[in-house]
């Protein structure tokens, strides 16, 4: 059995000045293992993402986050990220004047606590933006400026190849890519599980064509900001076929 990684226990959280979202969410991921949160639209999966990322657009009104044995609950979102949480955004932002070459190198520099050589990141970039089918004059492009959905998305996976951190959120990474894309992607994020086997992913999704290309350990269905169910990949293949109307009673 996988040693605990990230625990979500009784989570509630609502919008700063606005309703509550999620009610009493509890979830474990064990180190190395890959679960997949679906759910409606306006279900709360990813506020449930960007909570656990630190976002001040929400409070958590009771529950607790932990990593590693630690509570996090009150920690900055730099602070998560120093300590190995990465989020995959649903709408990547983009950052006018700042390369993605040098956004990476500070960023990577961040995470590891010291100063990561010009050289390293070039070298890491070349090896995983071919792994990723971009083109590697886009190192040198302002971070998503003019970069199609697609290549945000292969932007992201390349930050979570580059920052190797011990616990990934992909918010609805599959979002408006087409099969192609898709598969690269997904092929991206598996390499990176691979080389990093005891990293933790959380997918954010509403589809199953993700998960057909990733099989998740588990699959768990978040409705009305509950986890109503909890089960392997055949889950993702049922609500495929039968849609979420059982939850709606």
């Amino acid at each position: 059995m996988a040693s605990s990684l990230f625990e979500i226990e009784a989570l509630e959280v609502r919008a700063v000045e606005g309703p509550d979202i999620l009610h009493g969410v509890d979830l474990t991921i064990g180190a190395g293992e890959i679960h997949a949160v679906m759910g409606p639209n306006g279900s709360g999966k990813s506020t449930l993402a960007t909570t656990l990322m630190g976002s001040p657009e929400y409070e958590v009104t009771a529950g607790h986050l932990r990593m590693k044995g630690d509570d996090i609950t009150d920690w900055d979102a730099d602070v998560r990220a120093k300590a190995g949480m990465f989020l995959a955004f649903q709408y990547p932002q983009e950052i006018s004047g700042v390369s993605v070459r040098n956004f990476l190198r500070q960023a990577a520099s961040a995470r590891r606590g010291e100063d990561v050589s010009a050289i390293d990141i070039y070298v890491a970039m070349q090896e995983w933006m071919a792994r990723l089918d971009m083109d590697p004059s886009f190192m040198d492009r302002y971070l998503n400026e003019g970069f199609s959905g697609g290549e945000k998305k292969r932007n992201e996976i390349l930050q979570l190849a580059i920052l190797e951190p011990e616990f990934a959120v992909l918010d609805e990474t599959d979002s408006g890519l087409d099969v192609d894309a898709l598969r690269v992607v997904a092929n991206g994020v598996r390499e990176v599980h691979d080389s990093r086997p005891e990293m933790g992913v959380l997918l954010i999704t509403h589809y199953q064509r993700l998960l057909t290309e990733l099989q998740p350990d588990h699959v768990h269905i978040l409705f009305d900001g509950r986890i109503v169910e909890s089960g392997g990949p055949e889950l993702a293949q049922r609500l495929e076929r039968e849609g979420y109307e059982r939850f709606e009673t």
